[in-house]
């Protein structure tokens, strides 16, 4: 392959990207590198990526911006693209940080088109089919209520998929995509670990979740300020001292649509378990609950605010009180549909509405800059000038 070299023009973003597709679709690793002029400490940045086409849009728009302010890029095919029968593949995906460098993108190659390949099977979709804004629920209502309001989304194309996924096309991917993740934090670890390569603007929980305190009722929604993680399955990459709390911009837009509505909600802490039955040895949950004043408890939602913090994405978690387990109120069959059918349209149209307007004010990403880190990489988020100059 010809090494390509585009400077200056940002509407050259569209050739860059186009050459590193060719190298891919000719076995190759495209290897890209930016050079910064005006950065004293990391004047030059290199990068590998597996499958472009996929993170196309991102990749115009980040691209883009750089040459807006003077980069110049270059694309050359360097190595081979590994194969999944490699014995050397499993040793390339530890994500382990280098801090003496800063990289190009969170991911290297080898990951990333693992993950890829792996969205599809998990979600019966594409990866390509992805939009940059991701609902996640535990519950096929939702998905119900999604195809009522998108009636020609894309859905998965074979029955049986771990966590099937449903897309609503828009140009440039600013439509929105669903994904069934069933219920607990194995599966929500397993999806926001893959989904996290694509690079999505937003990723949003509208999950249900049991009401602790005695002013709830069912059907009140619950909007998370901060999370108490008792689900575990992260803690051996990201300690549970780190605090993990949900983008704040999309908490506001979130409270604007709720209360657009004048529908019942609470701010508040989430306990997140991976235990369904904690009910049947309270002691030590309930010991962590009251101290942490938490006003909710759930499966999913801290285990993908951490993934979205560990990853960069912003993230959040709208919540519907299903239950009450210590105030006489459990889930039962009989009062769990019908609230169910009552509360998913509204729900569904809540976050919508929250998106809607990430999609408005923030058409660059969300600022994402609160959850950076010394190893950032530069094709991580919305960074001001100052920033990149790091």
């Amino acid at each position: 392959m010809t090494d390509v070299v585009v400077e200056a023009e940002p509407a050259q973003a569209a050739a860059i990207v186009d050459a590193m597709e060719a190298a891919w679709e000719e076995g190759w690793y495209p290897h890209v590198v930016v050079h910064r002029p005006w950065s004293t400490h990391n004047p030059r940045i290199s990068g590998e990526f597996a499958r472009p086409a996929a993170i196309r849009a991102y990749l115009l728009r980040e691209l883009a911006a750089l040459l807006a302010g003077g980069a110049r890029v270059e694309i050359t095919a360097a190595r081979r693209a590994t194969g999944f029968d490699d014995p050397g593949f499993f040793d390339a995906l530890d994500e382990g940080a280098d801090l003496r460098a800063k990289k190009l993108f969170l991911f290297g190659p080898e990951r990333m088109a693992l993950s890829l390949d792996r969205l599809t099977h998990y979600t019966g979709t594409p990866a390509e089919s992805f939009q940059r804004y991701v609902l996640f629920t535990n519950y096929r209502m939702h998905v119900e209520a999604f195809l009522e309001r998108f009636g020609d989304a894309e859905q998965p194309d074979r029955a049986g998929v771990q966590m099937p996924a449903y897309h609503h096309h828009r140009p440039g991917g600013t439509g929105v995509s669903l994904v069934e993740i069933g219920v607990g934090p194995s599966n929500a670890k397993t999806i926001t670990d893959h989904l996290a390569v694509l690079r999505p603007e937003a990723m949003v929980m509208i999950g249900h979740c049991g009401g602790l305190r005695n002013h709830q009722d069912l059907g009140d929604f619950v909007l998370a300020t901060s999370y108490l993680r008792a689900d575990h399955v992260l803690d051996g990459v990201l300690p549970t001292t780190v605090p993990v709390i949900p983008n704040h911009r999309l908490n506001q837009y979130l409270i604007a649509a709720l209360e657009r509505r004048e529908a019942p909600y609470r701010l508040g802490i989430v306990y997140t378990t991976a235990n369904r039955n904690w009910e049947l040895n309270q002691a030590q949950e309930l010991a962590s609950m009251n101290q942490a004043r938490c006003v909710a408890v759930d499966m999913e939602s801290a285990t993908i605010a951490a993934n979205g913090f560990r990853y960069r994405i912003p993230n959040a978690t709208l919540l519907c009180v299903s239950d009450k387990p210590l105030h006489g109120s459990p889930k039962l069959s009989t009062a769990a549909r019908s609230f169910y059918e009552q509360s998913k349209r509204t729900h569904l149209e809540i976050a919508l509405d929250c998106l809607d307007h990430v999609r408005d004010e923030h058409p660059d990403g969300i600022p994402n800059a609160d959850i950076r880190s010394p190893d950032e990489p530069l094709l991580g988020g919305r960074l001001t000038r100052a920033d990149e100059g790091s």
